[in-house]
């Protein structure tokens, strides 16, 4: 990004006419938006001086980048004479079939410059170069189809490559999308027709903004996805009516405020994953999940974890899972209830599996009621994308990016940016850096950007343990709370939605844990992926979701003989909570939080959330 900024302002400062040469009148705003560029710039170098001793993310270096790019392109064959040959021969043809639709060369068809844009039959197409801009010139057209046959090629390539351990394939493949990814011309400024057109139409001022955007994100060490101050937790966003009840160095647990007479006897106790915040189960009215339970008739506890800091340097698994079982205990005992259902979301239902498998050893699993699994794994084998940041190299960097015993959330966002960069990382490079544009109010995306810092050693731990050694579904091989851990003494009723698309969690990896359970489960598969396909109210309309009433013995005989249903999968959901125990009780005493003798700490979403 630095060198990207450097070299457009001093391009910038070339391109400036002469003061007494042809046309130097016309281009004095030209040079007054250099001068303002080059000030921003140097403001930003002085900035940057002073913070000499920072070290710079490896995600925001471009050396380090570069090094990525040169050990992709050393790993596939651009010296082999056959691939040679044939990008040789594929790139004339793509020279003669685009700049013949623009009557030019052997394969001219008409006059040159004849066919209006969107006319223009060319052999490749991406919706990122939809714009009639990237076609109505000939250069603009064969750089962007250039960049899309290269791109097969390299795909090509790595997916070729014989004689490699089957992981490190995986991450030559993942590593090479990535690098093609990054380099698509819509990325850079000069090679951008939409961006030029933008600046030639707003006289300059969105390289103004672009540029301002960029280096605001450079002092942060992040890329901003939604309009800066849009969004006040408690105010217009995480605003469900509720009170802290408890809280430890670890989490705080929220009681939300029940709005029926009667709610269900047994509570439900949602523990959402630390790498996030808790409210994207409670974004605003429309979409809160906590909100929509509440008025199903239901008692909702939620956990809001802390965000790491140096004190958490020796949290460890079995802290989360001894905090999850601490809560069960703290809702039971409250409420004056034998057990309580639960909800395990991504990481955090992975530890769910843990901590019911705990509570059995123990003799103690009738503490939960049911448990639900929104988009968790434990069987590790197939976990998708992720798995090409999991190896020793990558393990040993946690610990060198966590000096002060804890992994700075940024990092983690970057991660799982990456595993979208087309959506997450390179449209808004164009939007906001190349195009200038004002940022979106989107509260998703704002949570998306609201990131929380990891326990560095449980996180390595994590990593080690679950992503790379798979030890979670062997019995025994872990312990937590004194117990050794074996998924297949749970008989708990359990509910696991998987989402179609999720490329965090795969539904063919969420499946799995069907195979590890001794009690009674059911199977969703939702529309969408890993948050949208969560976080679907009835009230949107969008979406489906596919159940199946026989007995697949795999995610294909699941799909094979599945039942598709429009809209959301909430209400299913519901109706089998309902379905494990539908005993009501009157909406009084500590049901209502915040009451007469009701001690509470303070008014939801609580001080952890805000925690940075």
């Amino acid at each position: 990004m630095r060198s990207q900024a450097q070299g457009l302002s001093t391009i910038l400062g070339q391109m400036i006419p002469a003061e007494g040469t042809p046309g130097a009148e016309a281009t004095v705003h030209w040079a007054e938006i250099a001068t303002r560029m080059h000030s921003i710039w140097t403001e930003f170098q002085v900035e940057q001086l002073n913070r000499a001793s920072d070290k710079a993310p490896h995600f925001a270096d471009p050396a380090r980048w570069i090094g990525t790019a040169e050990a992709v392109f050393r790993q596939l064959p651009f010296t082999n004479p056959d691939v040679q040959h044939k990008l040789w021969n594929e790139g004339l043809s793509l020279v003669n079939t685009v700049f013949g639709q623009y009557g030019l060369g052997a394969n001219a068809k008409g006059q040159a410059g004849d066919a209006p844009a969107a006319e223009l039959d060319l052999p490749r197409k991406d919706r990122r170069f939809a714009d009639p801009e990237w076609r109505r010139q000939p250069f603009f057209a064969f750089l962007h189809q250039a960049y899309l046959m290269m791109s097969e090629q390299m795909l090509g390539m790595a997916d070729a490559v014989e004689g490699m351990e089957p992981g490190r394939k995986a991450q030559l493949q993942f590593a090479t999308r990535t690098m093609v990814d990054a380099l698509s011309p819509a990325n850079f400024p000069l090679t951008n027709p939409v961006a030029l057109g933008k600046a030639a139409e707003t006289r300059g001022e969105s390289l103004v903004r672009g540029f301002e955007n960029l280096l605001d994100d450079m002092r942060k060490g992040q890329l901003t996805h939604t309009r800066p101050g849009a969004f006040v937790l408690g105010e217009n966003i995480a605003v469900t009516p509720g009170k802290v009840v408890f809280e430890t160095p670890l989490y705080q647990l929220i009681q939300y405020t029940p709005t029926t007479d009667k709610v269900l006897k047994t509570p439900l106790l949602v523990f959402p994953p630390w790498i996030n915040r808790f409210y994207i189960l409670d974004l605003n009215a429309k979409k809160s999940f906590v909100r929509w339970a509440v008025e199903q008739g239901i008692t909702v506890f939620m956990v809001s974890w802390k965000s790491a800091d140096a004190s958490m340097a020796d949290i460890l698994w079995d802290d989360y899972i001894a905090a999850q079982i601490e809560a069960i205990d703290t809702v039971r005992e409250r409420l004056n209830v034998p057990s309580v259902h639960t909800i395990g979301y991504c990481v955090a239902g992975t530890t769910l599996a843990a901590t019911l498998a705990v509570l059995a050893r123990k003799g103690e699993a009738d503490k939960v009621a049911s448990s639900t699994f929104f988009t968790a794994q434990v069987d590790f084998e197939d976990a998708g994308d992720l798995k090409n940041f999991i190896d020793d190299q990558q393990i040993d960097a946690v610990g060198r990016l966590s000096p002060e015993g804890y992994l700075d959330g940024r990092y983690l966002a970057a991660s799982f940016n990456i595993l979208r960069g087309n959506d997450l990382i390179w449209s808004y490079v164009e939007k906001n850096y190349l195009k200038g544009e004002e940022y979106p109010a989107f509260d998703l995306l704002h949570w998306n950007g609201d990131v929380t810092n990891l326990p560095a050693r449980w996180h390595r731990d994590y990593l080690r343990d679950l992503y790379r050694d798979n030890r979670l579904v062997v019995a025994d091989s872990l312990s937590a709370c004194g117990a050794p851990i074996d998924l297949h003494r749970i008989t708990t009723p359990v509910y696991i939605q998987a989402g179609r698309d999720d490329h965090i969690a795969p539904p063919v990896s969420v499946w799995k844990l069907t195979r590890y359970l001794a009690g009674d489960w059911t199977f969703l598969l939702a529309g969408s992926g890993h948050i949208a396909g969560v976080v679907n109210p009835p009230s949107s309309g969008k979406y489906q979701y596919w159940t199946n009433d026989g007995s697949p013995e795999s995610l294909d005989e699941f799909v094979a003989g599945a039942s598709e249903h429009p809209g959301s999968w909430w209400p299913h959901w519901a109706k089998w909570l309902r379905g494990r125990d539908g005993e009501e009780v009157p909406t009084r005493g500590k049901r209502k939080p915040g009451g007469r003798g009701d001690r509470v700490i303070e008014d939801a979403p609580g001080r952890y959330v805000a925690g940075r």
